[in-house]
């Protein structure tokens, strides 16, 4: 499990990096940026499929989407500029307590 658990944050990693880099992809209009996205997405699905063959899918997507999600959102407001309000905090917060409740329950 601790090996599914290593490969699912590097998946989290590679997606949230590869999110992170859609502001320079230029809505595909810039092939160099669009492909590190393209490949960064097509690599970390790679690699989820590969932890839900260790672990439920409910289970590692939840942390998959709800990690990176919350990741993506401060990298936004850290270094692409965007704003973090009380409310985005709150429904983040909202987020991570959705995903340590699936896994309270799923594990």
């Amino acid at each position: 499990m601790l090996g599914a658990l290593s490969l699912l944050f590097a998946a989290i990693g590679i997606e949230v990096a590869s999110s992170a880099l859609l502001p320079r992809a230029d809505g595909f209009h810039n092939m160099p940026w669009s492909a590190a996205v393209v490949v960064g997405y097509g690599v970390s699905i790679w690699l989820l499929t590969v932890v839900v063959q260790a672990m439920p899918v409910s289970v590692a997507y939840a942390i998959w989407a709800g990690v990176g999600t919350a990741a993506v959102a401060l990298i936004g407001y850290l270094f692409l500029g965007e704003d973090m309000s009380p409310a985005k905090i709150g429904s983040l917060a909202l987020i991570v307590a959705g995903v340590v409740g699936l896994n309270l329950v799923g594990v």
